[in-house]
């Protein structure tokens, strides 16, 4: 066997041996994306991306801002190596390197603006700003969004996200001062995108 191929093959054997201990098949071959844990731009659908990506580590190298990250074997299971972007603690500045070097277009050439990571989605109920009767006024996620009067805008001085422009980057989740609980924040990035499949609206 093969050096690569030898190292290609490591998380699936990890990944088995821990299925066998803890006797969990199901969350062996299960997607790890979820809320504000994300694929990078570009990404193919799903259902497909654990077969298609090599896990050769080359979006991972590139990223500027350290974004991308691996999936470990022990919540990623055969999704082990792939890249993952939790958005909790760093966001994806759409700076798009990841695309220009990924070789088997698992991340395909995409356009900024026509990145569809996810679909930030804001919690009325924890927003400061929504929440009934509150004097609180709070502009961050308006204010670090890289499309900010496209992919969100005040109503009544009230975020709003409109969604057909929203890249799904995160920077608004990591940027929002409000942490709830159970980790979540009072505007989180819902994965609406990775489980269809999307058209390309621009490619380079």
């Amino acid at each position: 066997m093969k050096r690569r191929e030898f190292l290609k093959s490591l998380p699936f054997a990890a990944a088995a041996l821990a299925a066998l201990e803890t006797g969990s098949l199901a969350g062996l071959v299960s997607s790890p994306v979820h809320t504000n844990l994300l694929r990078p731009p570009g990404a193919v659908p799903e259902g497909m991306f654990a077969s298609r990506c090599i896990r050769c580590g080359r979006c991972v190298e590139v990223c500027p801002y350290r974004s991308i990250v691996p999936g470990d074997v022990l919540s990623a299971g055969f999704n082990a190596g792939t890249p993952l972007i939790k958005v909790t603690d760093v966001p994806c500045y759409l700076c798009m390197k990841c695309v220009e070097v990924c070789p088997t277009g698992t991340l395909r050439h995409i356009a900024q603006a026509d990145t569809r990571m996810g679909l930030a989605v804001i919690d009325r109920y924890a927003c400061m700003t929504w929440k009934e009767n509150s004097m609180m006024l709070c502009r961050t996620c308006y204010n670090v969004c890289p499309f900010k009067e496209k992919a969100i805008k005040l109503d009544q001085l009230r975020p709003v996200i409109v969604n057909e422009y929203c890249t799904g980057c995160g920077i608004c989740v990591h940027g929002c001062p409000v942490t709830l609980a159970n980790g979540k924040k009072a505007v989180n990035v819902e994965p609406v995108y990775a489980f269809r499949v999307k058209p390309v609206e621009s490619e380079r």
